[in-house]
């Protein structure tokens, strides 16, 4: 087919090149612009524009797609069969949508109807859910709305990170899409109509990230997992941000000390008093300083029992 391709972060990548290896002509990638980046705020490309520019796919980078005449005209020129679409990050209007022959493809990063909107690979893992995976659908003006075509089942095992779920699922995303296209192609697929119990998955931001400790321990390990490795969980330890990047679960204390207590500094972590259950602290990251185990913390940052996390 002949295509245009959206999408912006790495998890978009994939399905780009697979789409290419798959000898799909894709004829343009749009992409956001590119962003300041790190402490410097120097200029960085998005992923995908990386990846373009790697296989010779000539890129734009509109401010916005909406009420954008020069960006439209362009796709007319282009007269694409399709357009395919990947956690792009702006709303296509109407005369988009209805531009390609074979319409606009999306694929979404959850089993739909459950996990519309932004952050559906994160909340899955917050939520603890036994396995998510990734949807193609017809898009339309709604937010995840359209029309279902194809799905792939990707299990969240044990130990499961919001960047290790996003990784598989990228992955995933290659052969799924080219499946899709050779079936829209041949007009052996069925476009099923979301029903159902549907659920929503807001944005992230950084301060969801901080711990409440009066929460069950169980789900507070959920949480660190699934905003490792952005935006990241933390905590306040004697007036400072410590990011929380590995904890395990420990069960009851046996004490009855006040959730965000630290019970225990030593060979089995920092151990911290949750709502309901222990949690030991395994790696963490005081602000300024890098990343480390529990006990190489502990050996130059001394903690004691009755300290609290806040």
């Amino acid at each position: 087919m002949r295509l245009v391709f959206m999408g912006t972060p790495e998890i978009s990548v994939p399905a780009l090149e697979a789409l290419i290896e798959g000898g799909h002509q894709v004829e343009a990638v749009v992409t956001q612009p590119d962003r300041p980046k790190g402490r410097g705020k120097a200029l960085g490309e998005p992923p995908v524009k990386t990846a373009a520019k790697a296989l010779g796919i000539p890129v734009l980078q509109p401010e916005r797609v909406k009420k954008n005449e020069e960006f439209l005209k362009t796709l007319e020129e282009i007269r694409p069969d399709a357009i395919v679409v990947i956690a792009f990050g702006q709303i296509l209007p109407r005369e988009i949508l209805e531009l390609p022959r074979y319409g606009c493809i999306n694929i979404h990063a959850s089993l739909l109807p459950k996990y519309r909107g932004a952050a559906p690979i994160q909340w899955a893992v917050i939520d603890g859910e036994k396995e998510t995976g990734l949807t193609t659908m017809y898009m339309e003006e709604g937010l995840d709305t359209g029309d279902m075509l194809l799905k792939a089942v990707v299990p969240i095992e044990a130990g499961e990170t919001g960047g290790s779920l996003h990784d598989k699922l990228g992955k995933a995303s290659g052969p799924l899409i080219l499946e899709t296209l050779k079936r829209i192609q041949e007009g052996t697929i069925e476009a099923v109509p979301q029903e159902g119990e549907s659920s929503y998955a807001p944005m992230l931001t950084k301060e969801m990230g901080h711990i409440d400790w009066t929460k069950d321990a169980a789900s507070i390990e959920r949480l660190v997992r699934g905003l490792s490795p952005w935006p990241s969980a933390y905590t306040i330890l004697h007036g400072k941000n410590l990011k929380i990047w590995k904890v395990r679960l420990l069960g009851p204390s046996g004490t009855e000390a006040a959730p965000g207590s630290i019970v225990e500094a030593g060979k089995r972590g920092l151990c911290v008093q949750t709502g309901d259950g222990v949690l030991a602290v395994e790696e963490l990251q005081l602000s300024g300083k890098k990343r480390m185990d529990a006990a190489s913390f502990l050996r130059g940052f001394p903690v004691d029992p009755g300290d609290r996390l806040e």
